[in-house]
């Protein structure tokens, strides 16, 4: 199992810490620094710059935004990232939410599933250099009866096959990140459950003839240590409650459906009200301990990394760590705490 670190969204007041953290994860031997975009910052600029100043750790976006960029510009942008990076570069991709889709970006959140798969063909086709010819339901390549023609991608990425990631959350975007991606970003992951949970990518994954040997898991956990495990998981309860309650609306929310899969129904709704009738504290406070410490790392570090080995045996390949701790310097002791454990553990790749 190998380490990797979510720097999450840029511009929240951390920048110079987030550099910081990159760079100690770098020095550390971690696999891979994330980073994500939702209608602030973009993902790309951050990681050409953490990528300016490191040495060998990959970076990733988790998640560039399908509606946000034509597969041909996302491709161009993955091609330039790997190339400036020295084949550093994975490439994670996502349909976002209806808001952002159609509130931000001005794209109908209308079929996410078959959106996906003709946009991850499209961003393969690109970048192996193929000249880009595509007849589908959402992308007509080059457009019919016009001057367009089919072209090629002139950027030459480090390597033949750039790496593709899906945040998927629902059963059938489960599936389909098995059979068309090489690693799947998760969200409030609970090794408890992840058998249930990676059923759909197991289906998927045998649908093309495909085992889970190569295939990346990759959760991002946040890690609170501390004496207490109930005011560890305090740290994360107004993150929980962000994503459960407040990302997406009442009809659409990925993140609080998945709650009420996990056997969180009650609760789920619960935060939701609250959060939709702005009590965030309230929205917080009902998000369940029994939730937060399945789906985090908390408490004093013997207990860590206890747990890290029921991460390990859930078929965690890359734990991605989500730093919720106040101070810089408490940040840059969670990586090397955790690098320490996993080297204690016995479970470093």
């Amino acid at each position: 199992m190998k380490l990797g670190v979510n720097l999450g969204y840029w511009g929240a007041g951390n920048d110079a810490d987030n550099l910081e953290v990159a760079r100690e994860a770098d020095r550390l031997g971690y696999s891979v620094v994330w980073a994500a975009e939702a209608y602030g910052s973009d993902a790309a600029t951050v990681l050409s710059w953490i990528a300016a100043q490191t040495e060998s750790i990959d970076i990733g976006s988790a998640i560039f935004q399908i509606p946000g960029r034509t597969p041909a510009n996302c491709a161009m942008t993955a091609a330039t990232l790997d190339t400036l990076s020295g084949g550093r570069f994975r490439l994670g991709l996502g349909v976002s939410g209806p808001q952002v889709s159609e509130g931000w970006h001005g794209v109908r959140f209308d079929k996410p599933l078959a959106r996906t798969r003709e946009y991850v063909d499209i961003v393969r086709m690109a970048l192996r250099r193929e000249r880009v010819s595509y007849e589908g339901e959402f992308w007509q390549l080059p457009l019919p009866n016009g001057p367009g023609k089919a072209l090629t991608l002139t950027v030459h990425p480090v390597r033949e096959s750039l790496p593709v990631y899906l945040a998927a959350i629902g059963p059938k975007n489960l599936e389909l990140c098995g059979q068309i991606a090489d690693g799947w970003l998760a969200i409030f992951f609970s090794p408890e459950q992840a058998a249930d949970i990676m059923a759909p990518i197991v289906r998927g994954r045998e649908s093309i003839g495909q085992t889970m040997a190569g295939f990346d898991v990759v959760p991002t956990v946040p890690v609170v240590p501390g004496a207490s495990v109930a005011e560890a998981a305090d740290q994360v309860r107004a993150y929980a409650a962000l994503y459960v309650g407040g990302m997406g609306s009442r009809d659409k929310n990925f993140y609080n459906q998945l709650m009420s899969r996990m056997g969180y129904e009650d609760a789920a709704i619960e935060i939701q009200d609250k959060y939709m009738a702005k009590d965030y504290a309230g929205a917080a406070a009902s998000v369940p301990l029994e939730f937060l410490d399945s789906t985090s790392l908390l408490g004093p570090p013997e207990r860590i990394a206890e747990r890290l080995h029921a991460y390990a045996d859930a078929g965690v390949t890359t734990l991605t760590i989500g730093s919720y701790a106040g101070t810089i310097d408490q940040r840059l002791g969670i990586l090397r705490m955790m690098s320490e454990l996993m080297d204690r553990s016995g479970l470093g790749d």
